[in-house]
């Protein structure tokens, strides 16, 4: 069915710029872009339907490239006590942290998991999230990791949105393996990872690279197991100290290197070569009252690709809202809006491995796209919190939420 969408401006997002096409159409093919461009120039054709969008500024549909948005319990008690000068560390050493949600995780039911998770994901969709990464590791065995990752699945068949899931069951030390952090490592590349790829579960595959978590050597034991099955990387990387995890995620050509607060000049320069997408996450730096940024102007200079995601998490990103996020990303770490919009579509896109689909306003690509009531597309960033009227498209169809 041909759509002809009209009475618009377009901010196609091509090259990372704005790219904007004033008094433009645009036509959809069931799901797909059909014609873009300048309404003068529409092709003389005959359509199903034609919808008038009174001015509106279109955009890519959203993409949120790194969250942790299915999870038991949450952790507001630890926010309390980090308000109160407790660490971040000093709260993981303590049993809280990420094994606290290890354990709520692992005594909720699918049912449960996946109702609380609709209502994190439906307020992403509302902000004009139509693309969205899901992480486990809040599991940490099989049964919970399979478990977490099986309600990432029924998101998809759920909510009008594209879904990638990633395996993170390296993210933590479960209790199981307290001091046995190559065992544990080796059970998930050996039993664990394997399995759950056979069963369709995994998308792509993430490692916590941290001293508190797992070491640049343990991580490319992850990472050969990964590539053996195909799987694309993604890496948490550089949030907390320096172990050069970022420059690893780029030899092994990672989508992603997210956080990234302790990078290096290298580090930037590795995953420059590799193409490697840098995924800040400015609500995480926000909420635990970061002082270290990541080197913008390095990434800049290099010429690496920069996303922004809202990380949801019950820990340290509680972040309801991607617009939210974007502001964050230009007041907190200076990026103009046309640089944090193109952080949230085609870099996002590229982070995810969605890049030929997904995250610019191009013949060939989904019709996923909002119409926003703006005058113009820096107001997306500018304003903070609320809901902007909209209209939301995903794969050629309007939605309501």
């Amino acid at each position: 069915m041909k759509k002809l969408w009209k009475n618009c401006h377009i901010a196609t997002m091509q090259d990372g710029q704005y790219s904007s096409i004033e008094d433009a159409g645009m036509v959809t093919l069931g799901q797909h872009i059909h014609w873009i461009g300048a309404f003068k120039d529409l092709p003389a054709d005959a359509y199903s339907e034609t919808i008038d969008l009174n001015g509106a500024w279109v955009t890519p549909g959203l993409i949120d490239c790194h969250t942790h948005s299915v999870f038991g319990g949450n952790r507001s008690v630890e926010f309390e006590k980090r308000l109160q000068g407790v660490s971040y560390a000093e709260i993981a050493a303590s049993g809280g942290g990420i094994a606290s949600t290890v354990r709520a995780t692992r005594e909720a039911s699918e049912e449960q998991l996946l109702a609380s998770a609709l209502k994190r994901i439906r307020c992403l969709l509302k902000d004009g999230v139509t693309t969205i990464e899901i992480k486990s590791g809040y599991g940490l065995d099989y049964a919970n990791e399979r478990k977490m990752l099986r309600v990432i699945r029924q998101i998809t068949d759920t909510l009008p949105m594209t879904v990638r899931s990633t395996c993170l069951a390296a993210h933590a030390l479960p209790p199981e393996y307290k001091d046995q952090s190559d065992a544990y490592i080796e059970h998930i590349c050996n039993e664990m990872l394997p399995k759950l790829h056979q069963e369709g579960l995994v998308d792509a595959v993430d490692a916590f690279c941290e001293y508190l978590a797992f070491s640049p050597a343990q991580v490319e034991r992850l990472f050969k197991t990964a590539q053996s099955l195909n799987l694309p990387i993604k890496l948490h990387a550089e949030q907390l100290s320096s172990l050069g995890g970022s420059s690893l995620a780029a030899r092994y050509q990672a989508l992603s290197a997210d956080h990234l607060e302790f990078m290096t000049e290298d580090d930037v320069k590795a995953m420059a070569a590799a193409g490697t997408v840098a995924v800040l996450l400015p609500g995480a730096f926000y909420f635990l009252r970061e002082t270290q940024f990541p080197p913008l102007e390095s990434l800049h200079q290099h010429g690496v690709r920069i996303a922004l995601s809202s990380d949801l998490n019950p820990g340290t990103s509680p972040a309801l809202s991607l617009r939210l996020m974007m502001n964050m990303g230009s007041t907190l770490f200076r990026l103009t809006p046309e640089q944090t919009l193109a952080g949230v579509t085609t870099h996002a896109a590229h982070a995810l491995g969605l890049q030929a689909t997904h995250g610019t306003l191009e013949v060939g690509k989904v019709a996923d796209f909002i119409a926003w009531e703006i005058e113009h597309p820096s107001e997306i960033v500018y304003w903070l919190g609320g809901d902007l009227p909209k209209r939301i498209i995903q794969h050629g169809q309007e939605i309501s939420i």
